[in-house]
């Protein structure tokens, strides 16, 4: 059985769930429109760059979550999810994953986004495991706007699957994984099978150097 690892913005999804959801709480009149969107693409515009700083951004995410009550947050996201993400899914994504259910592959998406974010997008589609970005909480439920243990970003990427992979009953000598970011280099040089998908100009020219399969969800 092989393990098939899926990044989930503009991967399984034609976007960015992040910038999604700060876009969505401007629309919603949540937070301040002009600075919160202005925050918002500036660290979306550094994660496309290579240079953004996980532990700068999960704090800017989450202020706006510590000044709302569980209940609103939560049906916030709830219409975030039916208005917003449902129409974000590539065309492609499903019959991809059902690919690989029907191969007997073990499905798991593995985001830096964080899992207050993914957790319903990757219920969505049907995929049980996740590997998100953890905001700590403190004994309240409340964020703190650190991030709890490793964030799955870059190089974090490759030690939180580590750790999942220990609680496994197989190893998976075979590891495909999915993504269209060069952000994802350090997992992709690290699996069995990497594939680009909708690459960004940087993946896509290493992924053709190195003969790696490029395809579309699109």
């Amino acid at each position: 059985m092989a393990l098939a690892i899926f990044d989930l913005d503009n991967t399984l999804l034609a976007g960015d769930s992040d910038h999604a959801w700060g876009a969505f709480l401007v629309a919603q009149g949540v937070v301040d429109r002009a600075d919160y969107q202005r925050a918002n693409d500036y660290f979306y515009a550094r994660y496309q760059a290579g240079t953004l700083d996980i532990h700068e951004y999960v704090q800017f995410v989450v202020q706006p979550l510590q000044e709302l009550g569980r209940n609103k947050r939560e049906a916030l996201r709830e219409q975030f999810l039916q208005e917003v993400v449902s129409s974000m899914i590539a065309p492609g994504s499903a019959a991809l994953l059902d690919r690989h259910r029907r191969q007997g592959d073990t499905l798991l998406i593995i985001t830096a986004t964080i899992d207050f974010i993914t957790r319903p997008i990757a219920d969505l589609l049907g995929v049980p495991s996740l590997l998100a970005t953890q905001p700590e909480q403190d004994a309240e439920g409340q964020f703190t706007g650190r991030i709890d243990g490793v964030p799955a970003f870059r190089e974090g990427k490759i030690k939180r699957l580590g750790d999942w992979l220990q609680d496994q009953d197989d190893t998976f000598p075979r590891r495909w994984f999915y993504s269209d970011s060069h952000n994802d280099l350090p997992l992709l040089e690290q699996v069995t099978d990497p594939v680009a998908v909708d690459p960004d100009p940087t993946l896509n020219q290493i992924a053709e150097h190195r003969s790696w399969p490029v395809i579309s969800l699109r």
